[in-house]
């Protein structure tokens, strides 16, 4: 028989092993191939797990508890190493089984690239969708060196397929010229903070299907020294934890770039 795995760090905390009976899905994606400084992310999933144990059930953030809700732990998706393309093509043929499902999905990355299928599925379920990105990076670039299949490239691919005006953009203070002026003048865009902007921007979009997609660098090096590309002047960990994400329907993914070293996470 099977130990009890809610507890073992194995799986993030308090997992389910009824997948039927689950809302929601938490699934890795364990991709790092287009990385363009540290690598290493791919571990993230694996860490997250780890560390979830060291968490407290009940958050006086939100006054809920995991407890409340029945969420199951998939593992980490298989990806050929090294091939972007068929690992991207995975990862959208198994949300849109989620999706079809009717499950909630959860995911853990990961560079940033990996969202990318993951909006595409949600897309075509939920037409109407916004999409909220936190991060340091822009990553509006059409092409990185060369390569469209970039971790610099998701957000401008999500413009292309969904519209800039309904993508959010927080936190962001580094990119190229021709993204930023891209931002500004195509994307809902909110360079350098988060908290502040997003509870402003929230009202609006109540009662819309959300994508959020949240990359750990969005936070100063500070609290978050292991992430691959770092970039002074970000947020500090206490800010991500008070902005409140229950307005509207929110079809939610954690992306970590980079996992930290040492053993931590988010």
């Amino acid at each position: 028989m099977r130990l009890d795995q809610k507890y073992s760090g194995n799986v993030f905390i308090l997992s389910s092993d009824d997948y039927a009976g689950s809302k929601a899905v938490i699934y890795g994606m364990p991709m790092d191939y287009t990385v363009s400084f540290r690598p290493g992310s791919r571990f993230g999933p694996t860490r997250v797990r780890e560390v979830s144990i060291g968490l407290e059930e009940y958050s006086p953030y939100l006054d809920k508890s995991l407890e409340d809700i029945t969420y199951f732990d998939a593992g980490d998706l298989l990806l050929p190493f090294g091939n972007a393309g068929r690992s991207l093509e995975i990862i959208g043929e198994y949300v849109k089984g989620l999706l079809a499902d009717g499950k909630f999905p959860l995911g853990l990355g990961g560079e940033h690239l990996v969202s990318w299928p993951v909006i595409q599925q949600v897309y075509a379920k939920y037409p109407d969708l916004a999409l909220i990105h936190i991060d340091a990076h822009a990553d509006l670039r059409e092409q990185y060196e060369g390569e469209p299949l970039s971790h610099s490239t998701p957000v401008r691919k999500a413009a292309a397929l969904m519209g800039g005006k309904n993508i959010y953009q927080f936190g962001i203070r580094s990119g190229s010229r021709e993204e930023f002026q891209f931002g500004r003048e195509h994307i809902n865009f909110y360079p350098f903070d988060v908290l502040e902007p997003l509870r402003k921007v929230l009202p609006e979009l109540a009662g819309r299907p959300v994508y959020l997609t949240i990359d750990i660098d969005v936070l100063d090096p500070s609290c978050a020294p292991g992430t691959g590309t770092a970039e002074a002047g970000g947020i500090t960990s206490k800010e991500p934890a008070r902005s409140d994400p229950r307005h509207g329907g929110v079809r939610s993914e954690l992306c970590r770039r980079r996992h930290r070293r040492g053993g931590s996470g988010v």
